[in-house]
């Protein structure tokens, strides 16, 4: 019979031990920067109307890490000066046309989102 010598395995198992902590490490970061980049869109779309002149300084973005996953929300903050007039703007109201801003900004966004994942799987297992 002959014996089966294996080197480094502990190496391999330490490699894999990390690598949640480095995918949800880079995960966060392409959702943090895609988020930003989503918030920045929205607020030059809307930026110049005449009555709404806080309004874009009021779209925010948050991103946290749950149990299910990594989440970006971005969009007005109603604490801040025409924040709750987000729902108002963005869809209109039997009296206002609707100005799209943040869904147009998260389209045109997507594809970076799915570039900055795969940057992260990628990081993550190098």
């Amino acid at each position: 019979m002959d014996d089966i010598q294996v080197i480094g395995l502990n190496l391999v198992v330490e490699d894999l031990n990390a690598f949640p902590v480095r995918m949800i490490a880079n995960a966060r970061k392409a959702v943090q920067v895609t988020s930003r980049k989503v918030r920045d869109d929205a607020r030059n779309r809307i930026k110049g109307h005449k009555y709404l002149p806080a309004y874009p300084y009021s779209i925010t973005y948050d991103t946290k890490v749950t149990a299910e996953g990594i989440e970006g929300e971005i969009g007005p903050d109603k604490g801040r000066a025409q924040g709750p007039l987000g729902n108002i703007v963005e869809y209109g109201t039997s009296k206002n046309a609707p100005i799209p801003h943040l869904g147009p900004a998260l389209d045109a966004n997507a594809a970076d989102l799915v570039a900055g994942m795969e940057i992260a799987v990628r990081q993550a297992t190098a």
